[in-house]
């Protein structure tokens, strides 16, 4: 169980079906409580003439209930994270070469990173939403590139970087949500959860004001 001083606390049981650091600090940083239980499901590629946003939405849901089915009566949220160029999914690279050919084809150019999120209810009903950010690549050499990927931080990150981490040299601007690019689009979920009754404002000490 997750818990941290924070604006929100979570007035229901409430299980993150990823095992994402980053998903995790987010969630923990709005002060809430939850259990990790990754899912371990094999993520399928997506079908012929499948829109990155439905894949993306479709992952997350596949991930979510796969990890609702043990948590009757819980909320669980799932999420997935993709990098779109060109409507082309990019994933995970799967050595350091692939990370630099990821990296030298999004230099100069701007892209789309998508996270869709699942949330199960505990009548079993589902919300799921995919959040888009364009994210502009700054024109970086290939000696930059490999010098970054030698840190190793690449190697598990989908288009090859993280924006959170050392990798924000990269990233000249963005236009839509940051947390979405980091694996969590924060704002959209603190809604769900909210309207969903999942979450309510903490009782925290408010006598400084």
């Amino acid at each position: 169980m997750t818990t941290r001083k924070g604006p929100f606390t979570t007035t229901r049981p409430f299980v993150l079906a990823s095992g994402s650091p980053r998903r995790q600090e987010l969630l923990a940083e709005l002060g809430l409580q939850f259990t990790v239980r990754p899912s371990a499901l094999e993520e399928p590629k997506p079908d012929a003439d499948e829109a990155p946003q439905a894949y993306v939405k479709r992952m997350a849901e596949l991930k979510t209930l796969d990890v609702a089915a043990s948590f009757p009566g819980h909320i669980v949220l799932g999420a997935d994270t993709i990098v779109v160029l060109n409507d082309q999914i990019m994933g995970k690279p799967k050595n350091n070469e692939h990370a630099l050919e990821m990296l030298m084809a999004l230099s100069g150019k701007t892209h789309q990173v998508m996270t869709g999120f699942c949330m199960v209810l505990p009548d079993a009903a589902r919300i799921t939403k995919a959040v888009s950010t364009d994210v502009d690549m700054r024109l970086s050499s290939k000696d930059e590139l490999k010098a970054y990927i030698a840190t190793g931080e690449p190697t598990d990150k989908a288009g090859a970087y993280a924006i959170q981490g050392i990798g924000t040299f990269l990233v000249t601007a963005i236009r839509g949500s940051y947390t979405n690019v980091v694996g969590l689009p924060v704002a959209m979920v603190v809604e769900a959860l909210t309207t969903s009754g999942v979450i309510a404002v903490s009782n925290q000490d408010r006598t400084l004001f």
